[in-house]
């Protein structure tokens, strides 16, 4: 799998410089983190995070379990209390209908098949069990941003940034329906410098949020 050790590289070689990121934008990962919360199960839930990198999302949303490929930020993670899995989203080592849901916070501009991953949650998600997506969406003030400066950073150069339609008509074709929309992040990266709470629908803020509904 050369892709996926191609786009795993800069996370291990550059780990500490990703993980300083979380605390030069606390109000931008704040707004992400409560966007997610909201779209998450209440209750005794069981579920996983995929892609949990350097798991500051999970230690914020009282998440126990997950998969991570970096070998470098699984082990950060691992330091948080993280019980971290070697393993991608298009290959979960998990069984069939295990799960209430699986959280992908900011991590599918970095599968390899989109499609492979999102049909591997459907697998292990219980019935009417919940996907929950969290992304900069391709056409948003941030999303412009990224993909302009793509092949000067590190870690955006292996990325794929998607649109709001690309990512729905995916989780289409793998079986998911009842989508819900929440969006939050307004204006520019560096001028966010206070919480902002999530909004439903889509089209003002650049990190998107779907929740969507095994069938």
């Amino acid at each position: 799998m050369a892709l996926q050790v191609k786009k795993t590289e800069p996370f291990d070689r550059f780990v500490v410089e990703y993980d300083q990121w979380f605390d030069k934008y606390p109000a931008v990962f704040r707004s992400e983190v409560e966007a997610l919360r909201d779209m998450l199960p209440f209750g005794e839930n069981m579920g996983i995070e995929v892609g949990l990198g350097t798991g500051r999302f999970s230690v914020e949303l009282g998440m126990k379990e997950g998969v991570e490929p970096s070998y470098n930020m699984r082990r950060m993670a691992i330091e948080r209390g993280i019980e971290v899995m070697d393993a991608v989203a298009e290959k979960l080592p998990y069984k069939d209908l295990h799960f209430d849901f699986v959280l992908m916070a900011s991590c599918i501009s970095y599968f390899y098949n989109m499609k492979k991953a999102f049909s591997e949650a459907h697998r292990v998600l219980k019935k009417n069990g919940a996907l929950i997506i969290g992304f900069i969406e391709k056409d948003s003030l941030i999303g412009k941003m990224y993909e302009e400066k793509r092949q000067r950073s590190r870690f955006y150069r292996q990325a794929n940034f998607y649109s709001l339609a690309k990512v729905l008509a995916v989780l289409k074709s793998c079986q998911f329906h009842q989508f819900t929309i929440a969006q939050t992040l307004f204006g520019n990266l560096d001028e966010i410098h206070a919480y902002q709470p999530a909004r439903p629908g889509y089209g003002e803020g650049s990190y998107l949020v779907i929740k969507a509904i095994k069938k």
